[in-house]
């Protein structure tokens, strides 16, 4: 059982016809921070032997589940705890380059301790996926930080921070706004303005938003951004479309983000 998609995607593929995963979260329309748990997803729970959810804060409904619902012979994965942050830190850790192969390895490491006789299996599996599967994924990572490291960028929320990190990209916007976003609170005028002048003034090359959570403040930044001659490109929180890879997901995106340095680059 895996909280979110984005993690089921990545556990299905490594396990292969040895394993099945239910994914809580798979529809592109549900939000995974206010998401309210059914009793299918309490029996999905009850009966897995293994488990994943992101941690962070980002989920906190599914530690619910998980103890209401205690299995003896559970594994339990907390992306949070691999990675070693707390709620308070940025959860979106699969926005991460690194921290999404850190869970791959322990992905693959848990299915190994859960089923030994098959080990091989999953080691095949990986290699495959992080060689093959993967490749076009870590390519356009390592591509666009070799390109576009240090440029400034705009973001509406949070969930763009790992990701930019992980490109090389620094973030012009402030803080607070980027947490006021994704936590859904209302950004303060003095930063809507540093963002407005941030634009006015292109001292970003692109900005890049969360079409799932577009507020009128991200719209209205989106529509200065483009009047300002700004390429803007777009992420969404979990997998789209629905039924859509990790890596497909990710490609399209950091292909988006790509176009858009390039463009305002002149390196069209």
């Amino acid at each position: 059982m895996a909280a979110e998609n984005f993690w089921g995607s990545i556990a299905q593929q490594l396990g292969g016809s040895h394993v099945h995963v239910k994914s809580i979260i798979d529809n592109p329309a549900a939000d995974p921070h206010d998401y309210e748990p059914t009793a299918a997803d309490g029996r999905a729970v009850a009966t897995a032997r293994y488990t994943i959810v992101n941690g962070i804060g980002y989920d906190a409904w599914a530690d619910k589940l998980l103890s209401a619902n205690p299995g003896s012979d559970r594994t339990e994965l907390k992306i949070g705890d691999l990675v070693g942050l707390r709620p308070g830190g940025n959860p979106h850790r699969w926005y991460a380059p690194a921290d999404v192969h850190k869970v791959i390895e322990k992905i693959t490491a848990d299915y190994k301790k859960i089923d030994p006789d098959h080990a091989a299996f999953y080691d095949a599996r990986k290699k495959t996926y992080l060689d093959t599967t993967l490749a076009p994924y870590s390519q356009l990572v390592s591509g666009i930080k070799s390109t576009y490291a240090g440029m400034s960028v705009g973001a509406s929320e949070s969930i763009v921070t790992p990701l930019a990190q992980g490109l090389g990209l620094k973030i012009a916007t402030p803080e607070s706004f980027l947490d006021a976003i994704s936590e859904g609170t209302d950004p303060t005028a003095k930063d809507k303005t540093a963002i407005d002048q941030q634009i006015k003034n292109k001292k970003i090359k692109i900005y890049v938003y969360n079409s799932q959570n577009s507020t009128a403040d991200v719209r209205a930044q989106v529509k200065e951004a483009k009047a300002a001659g700004i390429p803007v490109a777009t992420v969404t929180e979990t997998l789209t479309p629905a039924g859509a890879s990790f890596q497909n997901w990710q490609v399209r995106q950091l292909k988006g983000i790509q176009k858009a340095l390039a463009r305002a680059t002149g390196n069209k």
